[in-house]
């Protein structure tokens, strides 16, 4: 271990976003993690090796992206001759919005694209790190593919067999979406669950009764929720009815992605889930290969896409397939809309994430042991500066000695 990984860090003069409060209160990090100070005190006697000041900055945890196709001019469902490459080009650009750790996103391909993409994703970046893959589709409802690939849309009609041998290897997968009435029987959201993957539910025609049943299987997360399902009806209120069932195990959060890009979703709509259901609230980006770039042509999987006036189209269409705003504006927009408090807004990208995939006990918090993922925020919310693993990886405009 390196001795600028063993050199304790004391962070003062900052507001911690901790125990759903902003808490003024001095941060510790040594060897990668937040630590408890007491014991360092009392026990090894120790002082820090260093201070810094941080001129009343929130000290917030870092952002997690569950949904993300691409940016920067990659698409992770297209670049398959230079997988990691693109995957690090995305991961150094996140850490500009504040994203520390994220779940790279494909879209519906051929068989072929996941058998020659998944083995090569890693973990290890050289930004942001990756939690896991999040695979949207084939198994989806064509009538609701949005931006997919009608062509490469498939079934279940082999059960778990017909995903296994589409995917090949699920061990660098995190989230599958799928649409819950292809899964008939319940035997793959089971397979799944069991298996430690979130499965969301999304790009689908199902009825409530089907995201129920789904959710009793060990479904637990809806994909970017308004988009690419049954609107709200008062006498079937369709998935997005599962954010106030009562038919979910007493156990159990549904979670579900949220676009705040101020496209995608109304600001009504952000309001109605926001108070219908705040503690599912996952603000998701699903941007696109075009994140970061300038208007024009780019690609979406297999799709050509066209970004113009703030918007990405299916080129030569008036269909959205997905956005271009970062997540850290995303909290911004979602925090206005809303009208939601500043701590609520920074976990919606955060401990909720987190708390989905079930990993709260080392991200999406500042609590002891946790990872040292963390960003800087002044108060209207823009990324001042973002850590990773005890490191600061960028800074911008930061009045701050580091």
């Amino acid at each position: 271990m390196s001795n600028r990984q063993q050199h304790l860090i004391q962070f003062v003069n900052c507001r911690l976003v901790r125990n759903h409060q902003l808490i003024k209160d001095d941060l510790w990090i040594r060897n990668g993690k937040i630590v408890n100070p007491e014991p360092i005190f009392f026990d090894e006697k120790c002082q820090a090796d260093s201070k810094i000041d941080c001129a009343n900055a929130i000290i917030a945890p870092g952002y997690i992206d569950l949904q993300i196709n691409g940016g920067y001019g990659v698409d992770f469902s297209y670049d398959t001759d230079s997988v990691m490459e693109g995957i690090n080009k995305v991961a150094a650009g996140l850490i500009t919005n504040g994203v520390t750790s994220f779940c790279p996103t494909l879209v519906t391909s051929p068989s072929e694209t996941y058998h020659k993409i998944l083995p090569q994703i890693t973990k290890a970046t050289k930004g942001a790190s990756v939690l896991g893959v999040h695979l949207e589709g084939p198994f989806i409802n064509t009538k609701k593919k949005g931006a997919h690939s009608e062509a490469h849309i498939q079934n279940l009609d082999k059960g778990i067999d017909s995903l296994l041998q589409t995917y090949g290897s699920l061990d660098n997968v995190k989230i599958i979406t799928i649409a819950p009435e292809l899964d008939v029987t319940g035997e793959v959201v089971q397979t799944l669950t069991k298996k430690g993957i979130i499965v969301s539910l999304g790009h689908s025609m199902g009825s409530l009764s089907d995201g129920e049943k789904a959710a009793k299987n060990g479904a637990s997360l809806i994909t970017h929720l308004f988009n690419a399902m049954l609107p709200f009806h008062h006498r079937d209120p369709g998935l997005v009815g599962l954010l106030t069932s009562d038919a979910i195990p007493e156990d159990r959060t549904i979670y579900y992605g949220l676009i705040a890009d101020g496209v995608h979703t109304h600001p009504a709509a952000l309001r109605i889930a926001h108070r219908t259901h705040p503690d599912g609230l996952c603000l998701v980006t699903d941007a696109i290969s075009a994140l970061g770039l300038e208007e024009g042509i780019h690609h979406l999987g297999e799709l050509n896409l066209e970004v113009k006036k703030g918007k990405a189209f299916i080129a030569g269409t008036d269909t959205l397939c997905g956005s271009i705003a970062p997540l850290d504006e995303c909290v911004r927009i979602f925090k206005k809309a809303t009208g939601c408090s500043i701590v609520y807004a920074i976990e919606a990208a955060t401990l909720h994430p987190a708390k989905c995939l079930n990993m709260e006990n080392i991200k999406g918090t500042l609590d002891f042991d946790s990872d040292a993922d963390f960003i800087f925020l002044n108060d209207d919310l823009n990324v001042l500066c973002t850590w990773i693993n005890g490191y600061c990886v960028h800074a911008n405009n930061l009045n701050v000695s580091i």
